[in-house]
């Protein structure tokens, strides 16, 4: 089993930063992949990112890139989401999440999600 908890989320003006956090906890939780996805009102959650166990390996979704960064302290066993340069459509629920594999490998735990407003 792996325990995830969000937090970091808030209400930021377009165009300001926000950095997520999530905290895994659990026998094996540095053996994890661990990703991001969001879910805005009326719309399918989609993948914004992942990073690999060690860190050394990550994926971001085309919409972030440039604007978005993931890492992972694994002594914290913590990974994090900087966003940068926020625009009113990253309004969402954000999720944190584990998987086995960055490839091929469904999401096996699930945090609660928090919320990330972006005003215009």
């Amino acid at each position: 089993q792996v325990q995830l908890v969000e937090s970091g989320g808030g209400l930021v003006q377009a165009g300001g930063s926000l950095r997520l956090s999530c905290a895994a906890s659990g026998r094996t939780a540095s053996d994890y992949a661990l990703g991001w996805f969001r879910q805005a009102p009326g719309k399918e959650r989609e993948f914004v990112a992942a990073i690999n166990w060690n860190g050394q390996r990550s994926n971001l979704a085309d919409s972030v890139k440039g604007r978005f960064t993931i890492s992972r302290d694994n002594a914290k066993n913590t990974v994090y989401l900087q966003m940068n340069s926020l625009k009113p459509e990253d309004t969402a629920v954000y999720y944190c999440a584990a998987t086995p594999c960055m490839v091929g490998c469904g999401y096996d735990y699930w945090g609660q999600g928090t919320q990330v407003t972006a005003s215009s």
